[in-house]
């Protein structure tokens, strides 16, 4: 019997992506379509509880950035199929997507690589300098972080990362 495979958003930095190749995606936890998070939003369709999860991946990108001031002003998700035992229980709040991840991710589970295009820099830097405050409740910080979720990420086959880390790198 094969280990069933769970779609897992992982939040991560550019320098993250570049150490990809050759050590896996360094995290202790991710996003995923969780049974606290399926309780919580009961009318949505796994499309929508996706994009939760996802959303929640790309907002802890930015906690990630403000971490490493060196990370271009970029978010990034990684969405990753694991097997169901390299991934561990979450906070188990109700509505809660967050997963622990056992190990690194390994870029053969790589299913896509999502990142902020050059255009959103300016309010991901933003939305990376007050991110804790809007976590904290502070409105005037949520407006500039929901600035930067105005973006969309761009979407990249793992084919891609290549030439995506080239790309960025000499975006400066």
């Amino acid at each position: 019997m094969t280990d069933e495979l769970v779609r897992v958003y992982v939040p991560a930095t550019v320098p993250m992506l570049a150490r990809l190749p050759e050590h896996g995606l360094a995290a202790t936890q991710a996003h995923a379509v969780t049974p606290t998070l399926r309780e919580w939003y009961a009318e949505g369709d796994e499309e929508e509880l996706e994009y939760v999860a996802f959303t929640r991946a790309a907002q802890d990108a930015l906690q990630l950035i403000r971490h490493d001031p060196a990370a271009p002003r970029r978010r990034v998700v990684v969405s990753a199929d694991l097997p169901a035992t390299a991934i561990g229980r979450g906070d188990g709040e109700l509505g809660s997507s967050v997963v622990e991840l056992r190990a690194p991710v390994p870029v053969a589970a790589v299913a896509a690589v999502h990142v902020d295009g050059v255009d959103a820099a300016t309010d991901v830097a933003a939305a990376v300098q007050v991110v804790l405050e809007a976590l904290a409740g502070d409105p005037d910080a949520q407006f500039t972080v929901d600035g930067a979720e105005d973006h969309e990420l761009e979407w990249y086959d793992p084919s891609e990362l290549e030439s995506l880390l080239r790309a960025t790198a000499a975006e400066g």
